[in-house]
């Protein structure tokens, strides 16, 4: 009807334009006044019908007439582009977008519980063309929408072979946000380096040497690609043996990642949220000294120390009239690598004649490196690896010795704390004394995991 219409006013105006030509050829004959008033009203006709025909292709109505006109691709059609588009984003390795309905259709409900976290809880589920996934649920007001785009903005931007792979997400309005990686049938290093005694939950399972030294290697490549090779330097901040993951081969991957704080390549000084284990955490974090890549460093070293000795770094032993002393592996560690007994230190659970002497020597000294008290004097993880895979052939050198401020108020005697006054965990003070700021008691009521905001220089 509109096109109609138009057809209609654009034949009046052309009758008019001829009626008017006429009377100005009756009236001025083909003299200059004329061609000039010919010329004038043609070029007042010309503009208006720019000006109209721009009016309308810039219009609501002009851009949908335009996708009307589009050709229509039928069902089959659609599926054949969607499908296209779901290949390209894979070959891409970037993450897809999972509906609510397919993650719980694929976990029978979230039903098979195969790990529970600080930050969520992971459910194994199987995909509808047969991909076994880690399911991970983002649990608890700390962590907003904020911490869950951080996720999948850095684990969908890094790829290497020995970070675990983030295969999509799923993000709900004010409702559940949920990620998706894919699944390590071996599960996580923990349960493969403690025994039932030293803290885990192993079942019997160990891995040898070779192994333990293979995973060490592989974890070590692993932040070294995202401290050194990522576009943007990506910090872990939570680096222990229940996020390191085993593949099918008993390889490393590093895993949960994600909330950890991106620091630009030239950025000195970063704003951002902290979180950490207990054990594990870089001095200067319990002493507001800031954070950088070398507290992934130290709790690297930390996590090396417990594939040595097969069981946490902080241990209750048996003492005398059934009490209890707390022993402290990095301590032991740096006591029998300085008298040249390192052995001494090893899983019992490891025969003798399968291990290497001078691997083990190696492995420890990169430990103790690694936990230096002093952040500068930690090396970064590309040489980390170099010492690891021993390029060049020459040895690792025995570190200094360092003061381990923090290392010796873990690991007082309860007992022996108790007599002088000491009535928290590990025999430290419940509350601050004057002139301590709080430290110490920082450090006693700690939680396992937690989250704090401090101001970071590189």
């Amino acid at each position: 009807m509109e096109s109609k219409t138009a057809n209609i006013l654009a034949g009046a105006a052309a009758v008019v334009l001829v009626a008017l030509e006429l009377s100005l050829l009756l009236c001025f004959r083909l003299s200059r006044p004329f061609y000039l008033s010919t010329a004038v009203i043609l070029s007042v006709v010309l503009a208006g019908t720019v000006a109209a025909l721009l009016c309308h292709a810039l219009s609501p109505r002009g851009r949908a007439e335009r996708m009307a006109r589009r050709p229509v691709l039928d069902s089959g059609e659609e599926v054949s582009v969607r499908v296209e588009y779901s290949f390209f984003r894979k070959v891409a390795g970037l993450p897809s977008r999972f509906s609510l309905e397919a993650l719980a259709t694929a976990t029978d409900d979230f039903q098979c519980v195969v790990g529970r976290g600080s930050s969520g809880t992971v459910f194994k589920g199987i995909l509808d063309d047969g991909t076994a996934v880690a399911v991970k649920r983002i649990d608890g007001s700390a962590y907003g929408d904020k911490e869950f785009r951080a996720e999948v903005s850095a684990v969908g931007s890094v790829q290497h072979v020995s970070l675990v792979r983030l295969l999509g997400f799923c993000l709900v309005r004010n409702g559940p946000r949920f990620l998706v990686y894919e699944f390590m049938e071996n599960g996580s290093l923990d349960k493969w380096i403690f025994s039932q005694r030293g803290g885990g939950s192993g079942g019997g399972r160990c891995l040898t040497w070779l192994q333990r030294y293979q995973v060490a290697v592989d974890v070590a490549k692993a932040l070294a690609y995202l401290h050194h090779d990522c576009r943007a330097k990506v910090v872990h901040l939570d680096v222990k043996p229940e996020n390191i993951l085993l593949d099918d081969r008993l390889r490393g991957t590093l895993s949960d990642f994600g909330l950890s704080a991106l620091m630009g390549k030239e950025q000195s000084r970063v704003v951002t949220t902290v979180r950490g284990t207990t054990g594990y955490l870089a001095p200067e974090w319990l002493l507001g000294a800031g954070v950088t890549e070398k507290s992934d460093v130290y709790s690297y070293g930390m996590v090396l120390m417990e594939m040595l000795g097969g069981r946490r770094n902080l241990q209750a032993e048996p003492g005398p009239g059934g009490s209890r002393r707390w022993t402290y592996l990095p301590n032991l560690v740096a006591d029998k690598a300085r008298e040249g007994r390192v052995m001494e230190v090893l899983d019992r659970r490891l025969a003798p004649s399968s291990v290497d002497e001078a691997g083990v020597r190696r492995l420890a000294h990169v430990a103790l490196w690694c936990a230096q008290e002093k952040a500068g004097a930690r090396p970064t993880m590309a040489r980390v690896v170099e010492m690891l895979e021993a390029r060049g052939g020459a040895a690792v050198e025995p570190p200094p010795p360092s003061d381990m401020i923090v290392v010796d108020l873990l690991a007082l005697d309860p007992a022996a704390h108790a007599h002088r006054g000491g009535g928290g965990p590990f025999g430290l003070p419940t509350t601050p004394t004057p002139g301590s700021a709080g430290t110490v008691s920082s450090v006693a009521s700690m939680s396992d995991s937690f989250a704090l905001s401090y101001l970071s220089g590189r």
